[in-house]
C-alpha cells in the first residue's frame, strides 16, 4: 500500500513539478530546459492581456468571496433554529450543490441567466424614459460570473460555519441572554468572535475556487476572460514557459490561500469571546 500510495502521489505531483520547473526555462520549447531564467514572469506581467484576465479574476473571486461568507455565514445562521424534514431538506440542496459538477451548473446556470435576460431586456427597454438616453442591456460577463460562483461557493461557507457552529459553546450566548444583552451585541461580541475562523476560512477557500475555476466561468463569463480561460486559450498555440509560469503563480497563490484556511478552520489557537474565562 505504499508503495501504491507513493506511485500516485508522484502521478499527481511529478507533472505539476515540472511545470514549475519549465517556468525558469530560459529558452521558449518545453520540451528542453536550456537554463535557467526568470524572464518569463517578466514577461508575464507585461502581457496586456495576461494583465486584464488576472484583474478580472480578483476582481470576480474578491467579490464572490465577500458575496459567498455574507450570505453563507447568513444561511448557517439562520439554519439553527431549521430542524425535523425541513432540516433535511436544507441540508440535501446544499450537499447537491457542491456535488454537482461544475460543468451541469455553467451550463445550467447559463441557461437561465439567457432566459432572464431575453425576458427583462425588452421590458427595460420598453420602461425606460427617453430622456435618459439608451436604455441598459443585460449581458452575461462579470456579474453572472460573480453570481454563478457566488452560488456554487455558498454552500462550501455553509457547512463550514455550521461545523463552527455546532461546536460552540451554547452557554455563553445564554448566558448573554440572562444578562439582558440584546440580540444584536451577543452575535458581535459571542457568536462572531467564535466562529470568525470559520468565516475566514470560507472566505479564503471561496476566494480559491472563483480563482482557479474554469468550466463555469467558460459558459458564463461572455465576452470577458479570466485568467484560466486566457490559459486555455493560450495553449491552443502550445505550452510556452509564460503559460507555466502563470500555472506556478496560480498554483502558489492557491496553496498559501488553502494553507491558511485550513490552518484557521482546524487551529486551537482561537480568540476568546469577551468575558470568556480559562476555567
Amino acid at each position: 500500500m505504499r508503495a501504491y500510495a507513493i506511485v500516485v502521489y508522484l502521478f499527481l505531483y511529478v507533472p505539476i513539478g515540472i511545470i514549475v520547473l519549465f517556468s525558469f526555462n530560459a529558452g521558449r520549447h518545453a520540451s528542453s530546459f536550456q537554463g535557467f531564467s526568470v524572464k518569463w514572469y517578466g514577461k508575464l506581467l507585461s502581457n496586456p492581456f495576461a494583465m486584464d484576465a488576472l484583474t478580472t479574476s480578483l476582481i470576480v473571486a474578491s467579490t464572490t468571496a465577500v458575496l459567498a461568507s455574507l450570505f453563507g455565514t447568513m444561511a448557517a445562521l439562520g439554519l439553527q433554529g431549521v430542524h425535523g424534514r425541513w432540516r433535511a431538506l436544507y441540508d440535501a440542496v446544499i450537499y447537491i450543490a457542491i456535488m454537482v459538477p461544475g460543468i451541469v451548473i455553467g451550463i445550467a446556470t447559463l441557461i437561465a441567466l439567457v432566459t432572464v435576460f431575453n425576458f427583462a431586456n425588452p421590458v427595460i427597454l420598453a420602461l425606460w424614459p427617453q430622456a435618459f438616453g439608451a436604455a441598459p442591456k443585460l449581458n452575461l460577463g462579470v456579474g453572472s460570473l460573480i453570481a454563478a460562483h457566488t452560488l456554487f461557493t455558498m454552500a462550501l461557507v455553509i457547512v463550514i460555519v455550521r461545523s463552527r457552529l455546532a461546536g460552540m459553546d451554547r452557554a455563553l450566548i445564554e448566558a448573554s441572554a440572562d444578562l439582558y444583552a440584546p440580540p444584536v451585541r451577543t452575535f458581535w461580541q459571542i457568536t462572531m468572535p467564535q466562529i470568525f475562523p470559520a468565516v475566514l476560512a470560507g472566505f479564503l477557500l471561496s476566494f480559491t475556487f472563483s480563482f482557479d475555476d474554469f468550466i463555469i466561468a467558460f459558459f458564463v463569463a461572455g465576452a470577458e476572460t479570466t485568467l484560466p480561460v486566457y490559459v486555455f486559450s493560450s495553449i491552443r498555440r502550445g505550452v510556452t514557459p509564460e503559460i507555466n509560469a502563470i500555472g506556478t503563480l496560480v498554483l502558489t497563490t492557491s496553496l498559501v490561500l488553502l494553507i491558511v484556511a485550513q490552518f484557521l478552520l482546524h487551529g486551537r489557537g482561537t480568540r476568546r469571546p469577551r468575558g470568556a474565562s480559562n476555567d
